[in-house]
């Protein structure tokens, strides 16, 4: 059926003149009046209240019966609508049936469902709907209208029950009773704007929940598929609401995902206050979807209850902190979110595509432990990186979009440090060499080791790599943390210990808390330099400050226990090291003090990129100057900037006087100089 005014110039006919924006605007604006002119004169000519002076202020009942026999709006006439016998559907498929089964609606509440939706899909029922409630302007159903059109008595309460606030309707966000001040029967009935859109074919999500819902996280390995498979079963037997505490952000995440994606369920990602919590089950009842919960708020306790009494949606949240009772009075299903293993090469591969294949991938990605989409996301920053350089992807463009991920709040409280040297910048005897290679080993393969051969020692041990270096100032332990560090593709972070140590009695084991627990979702190498100053010896309880001192030190002892990422401690005295510490690591390497051989490949490596005079030769300044590798290097320097003011290169005289003042500043008697 054509529309009568079809021949009325269209809206959006094209623009002749483009150089002229206001010559179009008027010439819309021409086609807009012709159209309302057509439509005018059709309905003058079909309505007999047309004439009226007072029509729209009344509804006569001449008027009424025009309403009645003008042709409804239904499907035959490619207009969804409802249909004259009442029962039409919407749009090709029985949209508002397929929720009246799935949300079990009795056969009432369809009814005052479908009265209450009417004057939304079709404008006809707006006059009708003023007739029957005795004012034009009340052009909704009420109430009393929506019982009296459903044959039910309005003194029953049964009937008078279904607009409750507890009643399926209302309770599951299909219908609002607007007007409360108003006596029951004369309440108007609202349809929420979502579920009309959803009724007419529109799936686009609440405009309520804007900003609040996040795509679902790519499918990645979760670390037990027998977790996963178990979980999977138990969504596909119907609406749970389970709480899983994850040990590390994003083991939840990925569990989860998997979990959906095995049980065939769709999920609503979703982060945002209490108050959005109504629009985001309807939503989810509407598509009949999952909703997922990541990392609560601090306070999660309204935001569990309001969730937890939505027994027929299934939600599932994670979080690191354990489940409290508190938090709600109806408890999920708390589980233990299983461990995620770092991520595979299949992972960074798939990720990565044909442009992994220029580099050793998994040496490369072994130490890290992203969760969630951070591979993807990692994968998509290294590209954008060796775009800009204009190079072929690498090892190198991996690694630092990797550290851009594990981004954490360490820094609050430690020094990072980028590492800038590598193996060739160590002059180590072969034994310390080998152990701290050892180290890294460990670092990449403890997920293998002790998660899949399950040789993790038990009792909640995590699966940390910790390490001591030993050894005078000076021998290269700070600097064998940065390479260590660099040889993983890691930041390494120095502990200030000034901002650790406080004098309040419990502040010294919540900063250290803070640190352990920020070390322990960050990729990162976690350095405590001059270790002894909180790794000390416990002794005898004599007064208060040993017993706190004591009570610090076996905090460390059972945090170290649990710590999962790289912690590595320096000490110029070893002895001072609590043996309960010493147990507790995985390597203790010794640095000894560099004999006469290795003195000289310091002196040779430390001048190895400073312009030097012809013939300079340090062999003599390695038998007279006992140096450890620190001294080596500020001797060279003292002796660099001696020459840099000079002009000249470096001498033999600027690397004596350099090598002189090093054992001045220990207060070592110098090789020729008398003593005072």
């Amino acid at each position: 059926m054509t529309t009568p005014y079809a021949e009325a110039p269209a809206l959006c006919a094209p623009n002749e003149d483009a150089d002229d924006p206001s010559r179009s605007l008027l010439a819309r604006l021409a086609g807009l009046r012709k159209r309302i002119a057509a439509l005018v004169e059709h309905r003058a000519a079909a309505d007999p209240t047309a004439g009226d002076p007072l029509r729209g202020l009344y509804l006569s009942q001449e008027a009424v019966r025009h309403v009645l026999h003008t042709a409804p709006l239904t499907p035959a006439n490619g207009r969804p609508g409802i249909a004259a016998d009442g029962t039409a559907a919407v749009g090709p498929a029985d949209r508002l049936a397929e929720l009246a089964a799935r949300m079990h609606l009795s056969e009432l509440d369809t009814a005052i469902l479908l009265i209450a939706l009417a004057p939304d899909l079709d404008r006809a029922f707006e006059p009708l709907y003023g007739y029957l409630n005795d004012d034009v302007s009340r052009r909704r159903a009420t109430t009393g209208l929506a019982l009296d059109l459903c044959g039910m008595p309005a003194h029953l309460a049964a009937a008078r029950a279904r607009f409750h606030s507890s009643a399926p309707l209302c309770a599951l966000g299909l219908l609002d009773v607007e007007e409360p001040e108003r006596p029951f029967l004369g309440r108007s009935l609202r349809i929420p704007d979502r579920l009309v859109a959803h009724l007419i074919g529109d799936d686009t999500s609440d405009a309520a929940l804007h900003g609040h819902l996040h795509p679902m996280p790519e499918l990645l390995p979760a670390g037990d598929e027998d977790f996963v498979h178990r979980l999977a079963a138990r969504l596909r037997g119907g609406p749970l609401t389970a709480y899983l505490r994850e040990h590390r952000e994003g083991d939840g995440q990925a569990a989860v995902a998997a979990a959906l994606h095995a049980a065939g369920m769709e999920a609503l990602w979703f982060s945002g206050p209490e108050e959005r919590v109504p629009d985001l089950l309807r939503e989810a009842r509407l598509g009949d979807r999952a909703v997922v919960l990541s990392q609560l708020p601090d306070r999660p306790g309204p935001l569990l209850g309001a969730l937890a009494e939505a027994m027929d949606v299934t939600v599932l949240l994670t979080d690191p902190r354990p489940y409290d009772p508190q938090w709600c009075a109806r408890d999920p299903l708390v589980l233990e979110a299983p461990r995620r293993r770092a991520q595979g090469t299949a992972a960074w591969t798939a990720a990565l595509g044909a442009e992994a294949a220029g580099f050793d991938l998994v040496a490369t990605v072994a130490p890290y432990r992203l969760g969630g989409d951070r591979v993807l996301r990692a994968a998509r920053a290294a590209r954008g990186l060796a775009a800009f350089e204009g190079a072929p992807l690498g090892a190198a463009h991996v690694r630092l979009a990797t550290r851009q991920q594990s981004a954490s709040g360490l820094e609050r409280h430690a020094r990072r440090i980028r590492p800038a040297v590598g193996w060739p910048d160590l002059i180590l005897p072969d034994r310390p060499l080998a152990q701290l290679r050892e180290l890294a080993l460990r670092a990449r393969h403890r997920d293998r080791v002790l998660g899949d051969w399950r040789l993790s020692a038990g009792g909640g041990r995590g699966r940390g790599v910790l390490g001591l270096f030993a050894g005078e100032s000076g021998t290269g332990k700070t600097l064998s943390a940065e390479v260590v560090a660099a040889e993983l593709g890691l930041d390494l972070y120095v502990v200030q210990l000034s901002s650790v140590v406080d004098k309040y009695i419990g502040e010294t084991e919540k900063n250290l808390e803070r640190i352990f627990t920020e070390a322990d979702r960050t990729d990162a190498v976690l350095l405590f330099d001059e270790a002894d100053a909180v790794f000390g010896k416990r002794s005898e309880v004599k007064d208060s400050h040993d017993r706190y001192a004591n009570m610090e030190s076996a905090y460390l002892l059972q945090r170290l226990e649990s710590f999962d990422g790289i912690a590595l401690l320096t000490t110029n005295l070893r002895a001072n090291i609590d043996e309960a510490f010493t147990r507790r690591l995985d390597l203790v390497i010794d640095f000894p003090f560099p004999d006469a051989e290795q003195r000289l490949a310091l002196w040779r490596h430390g001048l190895s990129h400073v312009p030097c005079a012809d013939g300079i030769d340090p062999g003599p300044l390695t038998r007279e100057f006992e140096l450890a590798g620190g001294s080596i290097r500020s001797a060279v320097v003292t002796a660099a900037y001696l020459a840099a003011g000079r002009g000249e290169p470096v001498g033999g005289d600027d690397l004596l006087e350099g090598a002189r003042r090093e054992y001045r500043k220990a207060g070592r008697l110098v090789p020729g100089e008398a003593a005072w």
